[in-house]
């Protein structure tokens, strides 16, 4: 992928379409017909990295090669990070999601508020909540929305987390409807307390959400009143089936898996749906820090088809690049350790996503914008 420093990595993945196999920089691995070679070729600011599936049935091979701009561009929000109630302003935007039509939704925290936002408009409109910044309690109002779903007709699900609830938007609306939760913080089965992500499956309409204080995943089916326990639920800690402030999260529907960003454990886990306890993908549990293989409050988290995971990794203010099954990553947006308002800067970036070429959006929270990190 990219990289924010001197010199440059390439990495060339091969896989059958039953195995899959990863190398460390600098090594081959080769097992039957998988194959995966690594290259250091010459200094330069991008990293390019190429993905290749092949079938054993098939000649033909179906190649995704990716290079990001270490420079982001400010598609959302003020590029020096000031943040405001305008429309062509943010504060402290949290989780992201892109429509088909490559239109930004934003959870505009601190102004409570969703903003649509349509990539080269310097301003957004507002869809949910009240566009002066009003926060409540209200069908028409929400207070420090967090996380967002939307379905393929732009209705979008919202975790309005001082609210303790999530709420139903339909597109075009002016107000919305209760659909989880109770308005009120508890741990019973049909109660939330300061919810934070949310997922939607849409084959099936079921809501995952992250219950963050009660440290769990809920499971709410279509039309559900009360949900069901399906990732912790154990108080908080380290211990494998227990988390720790649970903010953002992925579906890896291919493994019928949550992808969570384990907050104050420094990790993220995987925890198949219907199993007891996570396996770790990346951090060390409890441990904190700054290398290649370490994490600092990672809050959001996104998943390609290919299985790479991105990472908003916010204490160390930067993106990182996980191919699958590794441990060490790569640092594709932000300068670890460095924050700040730069276009190669972040400021605690809470959300990450991508859109269909492959383009990566950040919420550079702390700096009240969206960064867009071009893929060419």
């Amino acid at each position: 992928m990219m990289t924010t420093g001197e010199g440059s990595t390439t990495l060339m993945l091969t896989t059958t379409k039953s195995s899959t196999t990863t190398a460390e920089p600098g090594s081959t691995t080769t097992a039957e017909s998988v194959s995966t070679t690594t290259k250091n070729p010459s200094t330069t600011t991008t990293t390019t990295t190429t993905t290749t599936t092949t079938t054993t049935t098939e000649e033909a091979a179906t190649a995704f090669t990716a290079r990001w701009n270490a420079t982001g561009t400010t598609v959302a929000g003020n590029a020096g990070g000031a943040s405001g109630v305008g429309a062509n302003r943010l504060s402290s935007p949290y989780l992201l999601r892109i429509d088909s039509s490559n239109a930004l939704y934003i959870a505009d925290m601190d102004n409570h508020r969703i903003q649509k936002w349509v990539i080269g408009d310097s301003a957004g409109v507002t869809v949910a909540g009240q566009a002066a910044g009003i926060s409540g309690a209200t069908s028409t109002t929400l207070n420090a929305p967090v996380g967002l779903a939307i379905d393929s007709s732009n209705n979008m699900y919202i975790a309005d987390r001082s609210n303790h609830r999530v709420i139903f938007w339909a597109n075009g609306a002016s107000s919305g409807s209760m659909i989880a939760g109770t308005g009120s913080p508890g741990s019973a089965n049909n109660q939330l307390n300061a919810p934070n992500g949310i997922e939607r499956v849409s084959s099936s309409g079921t809501l995952y959400i992250s219950d963050r204080v009660n440290q769990r995943i809920m499971q709410y089916l279509n039309g559900a009143t009360s949900g069901t326990v399906v990732a912790g639920g154990n108080g908080y800690g380290t211990g494998s089936t227990q988390l720790w402030d649970p903010f953002g999260f992925t579906l890896d529907l291919s493994t019928n898996s949550l992808i969570i960003a384990n907050c104050n454990a420094h990790t993220v886990v995987r925890w198949a749906i219907g199993a007891t306890r996570w396996t770790l993908l990346a951090g060390s549990s409890g441990v904190s820090g700054s290398s290649s293989t370490r994490l600092n409050n990672p809050i959001g988290v996104a998943i390609d088809q290919y299985g790479n995971i991105y990472v908003a990794d916010s204490g160390n203010h930067r993106i990182q690049f996980f191919l699958p099954g590794q441990s060490e990553a790569t640092t594709i947006a932000g300068v670890s350790g460095s924050p700040g308002t730069s276009a190669t800067q972040l400021r605690s970036p809470f959300g990450v996503t991508l859109d269909s070429q492959f383009n990566l959006y950040v919420a550079d929270t702390g700096n009240s914008r969206v960064q867009k990190f071009a893929r060419y």
